[in-house]
């Protein structure tokens, strides 16, 4: 049966020919056909000559998802296959390391829209964010046991961009054992405990793997302040580097519960730190009014700007923050500084980093530039993908 047709407006058929998954509804001149949500469409310019081939979602902004620009290329269970295997290959080296927690699978990133899958020791913890993959979720959970074979593959597609694409919020274990409660894995040589059931994202900040490792360096000797610290992850490796007090602040005391585990569990108990239960816009600006320094500031905020019409408040959150933590920075201390918000470009956020140092009084030089680690990788026909920037900063 021949799929039915998606036909683009004059001039806008170069995203597509540039190999971008999404088509937005904008773009579509018409319909040909009666696709249901979900069906496979062809793409076509507005001559007629085909583009791509994709999945059709009336519902979504995203209104074709593209999965291939080979005419005679079908999507079916083994189209599936040989995409997660092509990801799964490219994880090579972390499966050969004693790291046992990385991104097997990167949505976009990996040619597959809208799929999260992310290993935790022997189980997987799969997102499927978008009806694409949605529709052929048995086809990708029978490939993903046959490649992988884990001992229990957990869903946590409970995130809000299900809901643009007219799919209800799902959890639970899909097949194999029941992962538990918490479940420690192997960073870097690291214990971890991650709660993939209930914890941020599928459990844990995978994509800081590298950037923590690289971060490590600087923060040997002084004082530190962890901000957004979640379950503490960056001062592990401080502290192992060596750091002096590390006062870790986070809105969730729980988190913090298992941040003090987690040095407990790195033979690191005994520290002089501190566990602070706080917004950190407020105690940034109460430290400033007390006059408290640091040697080293770890600022690692959520997503600030969840679609365009966001980006100016995030940026200004951003500023915020960030000249708050260059005024407690003694001499020579260094700022450790991300942005996971994708619409936020990193020419602008160095561009916000200038404000704030503009504006705190600071010399700011920039000693290095992090980004998400490699088993999130970027497509370079959708800049999308490419969504974590971070700069270290030696503040004077």
């Amino acid at each position: 049966m021949m799929n039915a047709q998606i036909i683009l407006k004059p001039g806008r058929e170069k995203s597509a020919k540039h190999r971008h998954p999404w088509i937005f509804s904008g773009a579509i001149q018409r319909v040909v056909g009666s696709p249901a949500n979900g069906a496979v469409v062809e793409l076509l310019d507005h001559q007629r000559k085909f583009l791509a081939t994709g999945i059709y979602n009336e519902t979504s902004q995203i209104q074709v998802r593209l999965l291939t620009w080979q005419p005679d290329e079908a999507i079916d269970a083994d189209f599936w296959r040989r995409r997660l295997q092509r990801a799964i290959a490219g994880r090579q080296a972390l499966h050969q390391s004693t790291t046992t927690a990385y991104r097997l699978v990167h949505s976009e990133g990996d040619g597959l829209p809208g799929l999260i899958v992310d290993k935790y020791g022997e189980w997987l913890v799969v997102q499927f964010l978008s009806l694409a993959v949605e529709q052929y979720r048995q086809d990708i959970i029978t490939a993903l046991n046959e490649l992988v074979a884990p001992r229990g593959i957990y869903e946590r597609s409970d995130v809000e961009a299900r809901k643009k694409e007219g799919l209800p919020l799902k959890t639970g274990i899909i097949c194999g054992d029941m992962p538990p409660n918490w479940l420690e894995i192997n960073e870097n040589g690291y214990q971890f405990l991650v709660e993939v059931q209930n914890g941020h994202k599928t459990g844990f900040y995978l994509d800081q793997r590298e950037n923590r490792a690289k971060s490590a360096k600087y923060l040997t000797g002084g004082q530190v302040l962890n901000l957004f610290a979640y379950t503490g992850a960056f001062a592990v490796y401080g502290a192992k580097a060596g750091a002096g007090r590390i006062v870790q602040v986070d809105t969730s005391a729980a988190a913090l519960q298992v941040a003090e585990q987690h040095m407990q569990l790195n033979g690191l108990s005994g520290r002089d730190d501190a566990y602070m239960v706080a917004d950190v816009f407020e105690i940034l600006r109460t430290y400033y009014q007390q006059g408290q320094q640091f040697d080293g500031v770890i600022l690692d905020p959520p997503k600030f700007a969840q679609n365009k019409g966001q980006v100016d408040k995030a940026t200004h959150g951003y500023k915020d923050i960030n000249l708050l933590a260059m005024k407690l920075l003694r001499a020579g201390g260094v700022l450790i500084t991300f942005s996971c918000s994708g619409l936020v470009s990193a020419d602008l956020f160095q561009k916000v980093l200038f404000g704030a140092a503009v504006d705190a009084g600071r010399e700011v030089q920039v000693i290095e530039r992090l980004a998400q680690g490699s088993d999130h990788p970027i497509s370079l026909t959708c800049p999308e993908s490419d969504y974590l920037k971070g700069l270290v900063c030696r503040v004077w």
